[in-house]
């Protein structure tokens, strides 16, 4: 199966930051729907990422495509040939050379926001997405970095792929509409990112807090920064220990505690 280039509106590309990703794959048409909607169809239409899809068969060399074969010392299911991977990321090369070659992998560092920044700093990403019992181990040498996307076990690694397509995409100039929009984003920060509010104003006895109607946004966007450290708190409060808070952090931490105690003791009574 031939490759799919996803590249249109090029007239756009050079008033922006450009990104091309190339994804290797056993199953091309369970990546290029999800290219095909939304802020990521939008992005390639203007020009400001490329999406090369290729299949990993067309390096098979054999007559019936086959890239996998038994385990050496035995074992359940397949294993990516070393060889294929070879191929396929010697093809990729000779065209161009990736800034990273990136196996999907469980045993990958843990893909963060962090990460995502790193990578969207770059111009060229080279995806390897595994199927059944993943890639011979020699493949491990051909690539610059192993991710993961969290400590589970998918069926292949198209899903992670997308994920750091994704998760790096939306930093690039351009591509969301409002350019400031992930700047507050959860992780970004450091933190979780505050509750946000539209309307109706009332929904089953529920109200949008009051502070977020009173037009003033300096007390707004202290209330928004002592909600995330809130939900950080309640939720993730291993984040917490990463970051360097300052001193209006620490006073609204203490004060979070505080009505925390207060209200545990409001129902003991």
């Amino acid at each position: 199966m031939p490759s799919v280039k996803l590249l249109l509106g090029t007239r756009y590309s050079a008033l922006f930051t450009f990104m091309k990703y190339t994804l290797y794959t056993l199953f091309p048409n369970l990546i290029t729907p999800w290219l095909s909607e939304a802020l990521l169809a939008k992005a390639i239409e203007r020009g400001l990422i490329e999406v090369d899809v290729r299949d990993l068969r067309n390096h098979a060399g054999n007559k019936h495509n086959r890239v996998d074969d038994t385990p050496y010392g035995g074992g359940a299911g397949m294993v990516i040939r070393v060889d294929v991977a070879a191929k396929a990321i010697a093809e990729v090369q000779a065209e161009s050379t990736p800034d990273e070659i990136i196996l999907l992998s469980p045993a990958g560092e843990t893909f963060t926001q962090k990460i995502a920044e790193e990578l969207a700093a770059k111009e060229h990403l080279l995806f390897l997405c595994g199927r059944y019992e993943g890639f011979d181990a020699r493949v491990e040498k051909l690539v610059t970095r192993e991710l993961s996307v969290g400590d589970y076990v998918l069926m292949g690694g198209e899903i992670a792929a997308l994920t750091i397509l994704e998760a790096t995409a939306r930093l690039l100039p351009g591509v969301l509409g409002d350019a400031k929009s992930h700047q507050q984003d959860s992780f970004t920060t450091g933190l979780l990112d505050y509750p946000e509010y539209t309307r109706p104003l009332e929904f089953e006895d529920e109200k949008v807090p009051d502070i977020l109607l009173s037009g003033h946004h300096a007390n707004i966007e202290i209330w928004r920064r002592q909600e995330a450290l809130r939900r950080t708190l309640e939720r993730r409060p291993e984040l917490l220990a990463r970051l360097e808070l300052s001193k209006q952090d620490k006073k609204l931490l203490q004060e979070i505690r505080e009505q925390r105690v207060k209200d545990e003791g409001d129902q003991k009574l």
